[in-house]
């Protein structure tokens, strides 16, 4: 991903603000990994795990009537797991010590949230667009459906004059076959020798 050196330094530097943080990691919400900085940790499990629970946050607050999921905190004997929403596309997952300040927590977690959706919603919105372009590219010379020109002559500029067109060649062919065979009038009787005609048996 283009934005990925963007978000893992973005990463470092919530790393530097929150000297409790031991591990972070981006990640899109399907499961796959954007960046991370979370030594000791399989990036690819935790990702795949926030996107599993990430499904089931949103399904909670969207029973509840609680609107759009922003954030999940978890707490174990040894600390906190926080996700936060980065935008569109993307999740934020921290890991922290249990002596972590929980407000400073969703603070930084907030804000780097917001920054890293960014990143990553402007990296969709122009891969969108790239993949929009290709549908018609005016320097490919093509429109969908023309065929294409034919080969260059010998000065290395395209033959205009020779682009197919299936239509016009089979019109063109019928009609050359017609002017090459003789017409005949199927509903025109043959002309027949008239009764009593002088032969060169005749006396």
């Amino acid at each position: 991903m283009a934005a990925e050196p963007e978000i893992l330094a973005e990463l470092r530097r919530l790393r530097a603000r929150l000297p409790q943080l031991t591990g972070a990691v981006a990640a899109g919400r399907d499961g796959l990994v954007l960046a991370q900085d979370a030594p000791g940790v399989e990036p690819d499990g935790l990702s795949a795990l926030t996107a599993t629970t990430l499904a089931v946050a949103i399904r909670m607050t969207d029973a509840t009537g609680r609107g759009d999921f922003r954030e999940l905190l978890i707490r174990g004997s040894e600390g906190y797991v926080a996700t936060y929403a980065a935008g569109r596309h993307a999740v934020l997952t921290l890991l922290t010590q249990d002596r972590v300040n929980v407000g400073r927590l969703h603070l930084e977690g907030r804000r780097a949230g917001a920054r890293i959706g960014e990143l990553v919603d402007a990296h969709e919105a122009a891969h969108g667009r790239t993949t929009r372009s290709k549908a018609h590219d005016p320097a490919d010379g093509r429109t969908p459906g023309k065929a294409s020109e034919g080969p260059p002559d010998d000065d290395g500029t395209p033959d205009h004059g020779t682009t197919r067109d299936t239509t016009a060649g089979t019109t063109a062919r019928d009609t050359s076959r017609a002017l090459a065979t003789p017409h005949t009038d199927s509903t025109r009787p043959l002309p027949t020798r008239p009764v009593g005609a002088r032969t060169s048996t005749d006396n």
